[in-house]
């Protein structure tokens, strides 16, 4: 493989140039938005500010790896749902791109134009592919609503010659302390693309994590071990179930965090026994349950929406070592600030 250098399509915040930086691999982020944007450039992170529309394999000539994680706001349940009634459009839009049907101005015509943004990975491992430059690897992210899109993805890029992988992870089993669900597609050129295997046991509501897990000795992370809080509490979601509060989704502090979203800071925080309202998560606490880092230079305005839409670095980092073929080093071999010690000091 050549040397890797990888070129990030909707880089957000960092999520994945942090897992990257940790692996000592080179990135550069294309992102639009202002405030995610001025993140970036805190944490000096490469990359320019644009849309990705406008920008192509060609402006990134040294890139071997293409990842993306478009925005997710259309196919998610919370969002307005045209991304999910668009998805045969969608999928059909896929076929037409693999025969070199431009669909430019058809994708102008969706409903929102943000559900046309995850065809644009397509548009440039097929660019890269036409130039005879195609990428060694490609890695894609989104919500678990976006898969029969990466099916339609896989199908094209094996007819292409890449070996593809592809599922939903649940993030609490990387070691990330909650639990997220992310559909990943893994495609490789040359060998046989893998995802990486799960490292610690699955949250199940209700349940502790067994004493005896078969390959599975780490149990999940908890709320408990990533935050600095010394007093126990328990956080009541913002989201009930008609309008009722006594069905408000609760997770206590020796539990994993629910999904972190860009309404973190709705949920209330109270004492095990509800009596009292405890301070809700900051910023850097978000970031914590997310694994960036615990001084991570979050800037410019709506910064728990940067937080809740990045994918989370650890696990960003365990889907690069398995996509790369890289080794994930033991914990005896890790040296402390490396994104395993985020959450488990």
């Amino acid at each position: 493989m050549r040397a890797v250098e990888i070129v990030d399509l909707f880089a957000g915040p960092g999520g994945l140039d942090v897992a990257a930086r940790d692996l000592g691999l080179t990135v550069n982020g294309i992102e639009w938005d202002d405030n995610a944007y001025a993140t970036r450039q805190a944490a000096g992170l490469a990359g320019p500010q644009g849309d990705v529309r406008e920008y192509g394999p060609a402006h990134f000539p040294n890139a071997t790896v293409l990842a993306g994680g478009p925005p997710c706001q259309t196919f998610t349940v919370a969002g307005t749902g045209a991304g999910r009634r668009a998805l045969d459009t969608v999928l059909k839009f896929v076929r037409r791109m693999a025969g070199d049907d431009d669909v430019t101005a058809d994708l102008a015509e969706l409903d929102d134009e943000r559900t046309g943004l995850v065809l644009q990975p397509l548009r440039w491992a097929l660019e890269a592919k036409k130039a005879n430059k195609p990428y060694d690897v490609i890695v894609l992210e989104q919500v678990p609503s976006v898969l029969p899109v990466w099916d339609a993805y896989a199908e094209v890029l094996r007819e292409r010659g890449y070996s593809v992988t592809l599922d939903v992870l649940r993030a609490e089993e990387y070691g990330v302390p909650q639990t997220r669900r992310r559909a990943i597609l893994i495609a490789r050129r040359n060998g046989v693309a893998k995802l990486p295997d799960p490292t610690h046991q699955p949250y199940r509501k209700g349940t502790r994590p067994a004493p005896r897990h078969p390959g599975r000795p780490d149990p999940w992370v908890d709320m408990r071990q990533t935050l600095d809080r010394t007093e126990p509490f328990v956080v009541v979601s913002n989201y009930g179930t008609g309008g009722d509060p006594k069905e408000r989704g609760r997770r206590s502090w020796d539990e994993p965090s629910a999904t972190v979203t860009g309404k973190i800071s709705r949920n209330r925080v109270m004492t095990l026994d509800e009596s009292r309202e405890l301070p809700r998560f900051t910023h850097s606490e978000a970031g914590l349950l997310q694994t960036f880092p615990r001084d991570y230079p979050w800037s410019g305005k709506d910064i728990a929406q940067q937080i809740g839409n990045a994918i989370p670095p650890l696990l960003a980092k365990r889907v690069l070592e398995a996509a790369l073929g890289l080794s994930k080093p033991s914990p005896s071999e890790a040296e402390p600030g490396m994104l395993d010690f985020v959450v488990a000091r």
